[in-house]
């Protein structure tokens, strides 16, 4: 499902993060012929994409990269510890 607004997809891709983190992927690509952004987060049940070309949603990406990460790695922890 394209997802048109950026707290939209954020708030989306995040709470299918924590709902199952050892099943969520997170893929980034960026299209240097189209100057654009795609963010793909799956489960394989429910994919959420987000595309953009806005310099402005760049930091925004970057700090939605370091939560993804966080979730993926706590949840590791979590297994492990277990």
């Amino acid at each position: 499902m394209l997802v048109e607004n950026w707290d939209d997809f954020s708030r989306q891709a995040e709470a299918l993060m924590k709902q199952d983190p050892e099943r969520t992927r997170y893929v980034t690509k960026y299209r240097p012929t189209t100057p654009k952004v795609e963010l793909k987060v799956t489960d394989d049940k429910v994919c959420l994409q987000f595309v953009t070309d806005e310099q402005q949603i760049l930091k925004k990406i970057i700090n939605f990269n370091t939560k993804m990460m966080t979730y993926g790695v706590a949840a590791k922890d979590e297994k492990t510890n277990a």
